[in-house]
């Protein structure tokens, strides 16, 4: 710390550390990116393709759709933990 080069090493510390947080950064942006987009390709897919369901029908989707969802969270919280990641997909 008494050193006289001190200011340029604790200049250079903290540059690295900078760069690197920047990266970070970037690299977050452009998941939260990917992420709003795949979403909305997503719901503009399915509000295209899937047509209203009438009234007698929607008990029964419904109760199907909850079973879905239980599945697809499931699903998802084991992807998180064991992966493959979506972003190593798209990355490699």
């Amino acid at each position: 710390m008494l050193t006289p080069d001190h200011e340029e090493r604790v200049e250079a510390v903290l540059t690295k550390r900078l760069d690197r947080l920047s990266r970070q950064l970037e690299r977050l942006e452009w998941h939260v990116e990917l992420s709003n987009e795949a979403f909305a390709i997503f719901v503009r897919f399915w509000l295209t393709s899937n047509a209203p369901l009438p009234d007698e029908a929607m008990r029964a989707a419904q109760a199907t759709g909850k079973k879905r969802y239980q599945a697809f969270v499931e699903s998802l919280a084991k992807r998180m933990e064991a992966g493959p990641k979506l972003r190593d997909e798209v990355e490699g």
